[in-house]
């Protein structure tokens, strides 16, 4: 409540005018970043599917998903699907999309791991695809999700079940958020490709090199503003979930980057308190390094994975 009447306090001194234009755009710079409409959740289903390959996109078709469902702590309906692995086994990779896309987005990923002999679990993110939500997470608020799809694969898959959670953008900022709770032993590995170390300072760079805006003190006020909805956007300290986390992770980001900073991959590299490995790809931009090279970005995840993940 003091920071609130600190802000407050600071747009007074200006114009009553300019003091409501400033309130009105962090209200705006909130709502427009964080609220998810039926449209929109239809639109990111329709984007992920349209941005892969026909042969991508039948070859999920042909391994006939299974629908999961779960109910978060906060009530909503989240969906998922399933892909069987070929043969029985204990193997199971969990892929988490980026912002504005849907499950169909980790469909290239699927198909890797379901060439390794994996079980392949994609949720839709809360707020996006066929899940329900209409507050975006950025993988702050997704980190309870995910503790329950990993609690729903050990009790359908088996108390053996080896998971790996693999995740890009916003989804590799949800896996990274989801290290630091508590999660069983079945959790090996996570992957988490060009994501960020705090949802504060990704809305504070988006700002100012997508948007062209100054941060302050508007981004401030939607800070405060955001304590109204489902969570405190300054609560989503990424890199601080990986200081308490000692699972084995694998950070990947190309120096191209342009929708997330470069040096978060330092810094979350920094803060993580278990094994670990980073890649940064000389010329990838977001998201983009598998696209690059194929070939070596799967060398790299299986040369990961191999003393982590039996079989």
């Amino acid at each position: 409540m003091k920071t609130w009447q600190k802000v407050v306090g600071g747009v007074a001194a200006l114009s009553a005018v300019g003091a409501v234009s400033v309130l009105g755009a962090a209200a705006g710079l909130y709502l427009s970043a964080t609220r998810s409409y039926a449209r929109s959740r239809r639109q990111s289903k329709e984007r992920a599917i349209r941005e892969n390959t026909a042969a991508d996109n039948a070859w999920y078709l042909r391994h006939h998903p299974v629908e999961w469902t779960q109910i978060s702590q906060d009530g909503l309906c989240l969906r998922a699907s399933w892909l069987a692995a070929e043969q029985p086994t204990d193997k199971v990779a969990i892929l988490a999309h980026g912002l504005g896309h849907a499950r169909e987005q980790m469909i290239p990923w699927a198909r890797v791991f379901h060439d390794w002999g994996y079980a392949v679990l994609m949720p839709d993110a809360r707020a996006h695809g066929e899940s329900d939500g209409h507050t975006i997470g950025y993988g702050w608020t997704d980190r309870h999700d995910y503790q329950q799809w990993v609690n729903q694969v050990v009790a359908k898959n088996g108390d053996q079940s080896q998971i790996v959670m693999l995740g890009i953008s916003m989804g590799a900022a949800t896996v990274m958020a989801t290290a630091g709770e508590k999660l069983p032993a079945n959790v090996k590995a996570i992957i988490a490709d060009s994501g960020y170390a705090s949802v504060l300072g990704e809305a504070r760079f988006r700002m100012r090199h997508e948007f062209h805006v100054p941060t302050q003190p508007t981004l401030a006020i939607a800070d405060q503003y955001s304590r109204l909805g489902d969570y405190r956007l300054a609560d989503g300290d990424i890199a601080n979930q990986l200081r308490k986390s000692h699972i084995p992770l694998l950070l990947i980001q190309g120096a191209n980057d342009e929708t997330v900073p470069v040096e978060n991959l330092d810094l979350l590299y920094q803060a993580s308190a278990g094994p670990k490995q980073k890649y940064r790809d000389p010329v990838a931009a977001h998201i983009a390094t598998r696209e690059e090279d194929p070939d070596r970005y799967d060398r790299l995840v299986a040369d990961f994975l191999a003393p982590y993940v039996r079989g």
